[in-house]
């Protein structure tokens, strides 16, 4: 049995596919999914539809992420914010034109579903960006950061790795959780398409929705697989902005 954790995957229902397929995933492992499964390419309903299925023969875990968010937002009223719009929106509002209303609202419910964070029994956290409570995630005061905080991960990468879990220097922040596990900020930001981690975290949304690859993670060995670039399986589409 393994948990295996898996990042942004954006529309590219292909890459998911080629991914579960390289790293074996059969029924016996759990799947926790950290966000943002919608908004870039082209099968943004299509992975939504295919991982609502997927959790009837598997053990899912759903995060939610931002896009996920405005998507959720956008299919419950008929109105997309604009900067959803320009950050994948309108690819992921095509891939719904064929889509019945019944349909629809069946992707409503799903996004409705997941959770704002996990933390499984080995205190492990699972949440899309981050948080700022120096009390841990269940303190926040602002719940948006779970989907669009930044500094959590900004503070861990630019720690030194010498400073010890026990010092004083260590941020309360990242005390309270053995691992933590994110996506949101693509690590192509830091020239790589490999997860990085950072202290106790993390970072497992290696690019699918620009220049990388999607990513599953072992969490307990840490070994990990991944797809082709995703731009190189929808090489037709430009999509949102690939640089």
């Amino acid at each position: 049995m393994r948990t295996l954790a898996i990042g942004d995957i954006h529309g590219g229902l292909k890459a998911l596919q080629q991914v579960l397929v390289k790293a074996n995933v059969t029924t016996k492992d759990t799947l926790i999914f950290l966000g943002d499964y919608v908004d870039g390419w082209s099968e943004s309903a299509q992975v939504i539809e295919f991982l609502i299925e997927l959790s009837k023969t598997h053990q899912c875990v759903f995060v939610k992420g931002n896009h996920d968010l405005w998507c959720e937002d956008w299919l419950r009223t008929g109105k997309g914010e604009a900067v959803w719009e320009m950050h994948g929106g309108n690819e992921t509002k095509e891939s719904y034109l064929h889509f019945s209303e019944e349909e629809k609202q069946k992707h409503v419910t799903f996004f409705q579903q997941m959770l704002p964070y996990y933390i499984d029994t080995k205190n492990r956290l699972f949440v899309h960006a981050g948080f700022t409570s120096m009390h841990g995630i269940e303190k926040e005061t602002f719940k948006m950061n779970y989907y669009f905080d930044r500094t959590l991960w900004e503070m861990a990468i630019t720690m030194d790795k010498r400073i010890e879990k026990n010092s004083e220097l260590y941020p309360n922040r990242l005390k309270h959780y053995n691992e933590i596990f994110i996506g949101h900020t693509p690590t192509t930001r830091y020239s790589s398409t490999l997860p990085i981690n950072a202290i106790n975290i993390w970072n497992l949304d290696t690019g699918a929705a620009f220049t990388g690859s999607l990513t599953i993670m072992d969490i307990h060995t840490k070994e990990f697989w991944q797809s082709q670039p995703v731009k190189d399986l929808y090489p037709d589409e430009i999509g949102r902005n690939k640089s």
